[in-house]
């Protein structure tokens, strides 16, 4: 989805920026494999096993926001085939 003020590069660089510095210790344990997605002009965030429901809560609560998604302890979020493995650490 483009966002008029933002590149893809500048929501992701400054999706993980937040997710690190604020958010990671909150949310890691007890939710590994859950989405957390991020307005990342605000910071505020919604976890949910499923991202579609974490999107539209974070959408619900400001529909203009720029959203950011991570899966807790994983490197990426999604795969094309094979297999995705846990963060080590």
């Amino acid at each position: 989805m483009p966002y008029a003020n933002h590149s893809p590069e500048e929501v992701e660089s400054r999706g993980e920026e937040i997710y690190e510095q604020q958010i990671r210790q909150n949310v890691e344990a007890g939710n590994k494999g859950k989405f957390v997605v991020i307005d990342i002009e605000t910071g505020e965030y919604e976890v949910d096993e499923d991202d579609l429901q974490a999107t539209k809560r974070a959408l619900a609560k400001r529909s203009e926001a720029v959203l950011y998604g991570v899966r807790i302890g994983y490197p990426t979020a999604y795969t094309l085939g094979g297999h995705i493995t846990m963060e080590q650490g």
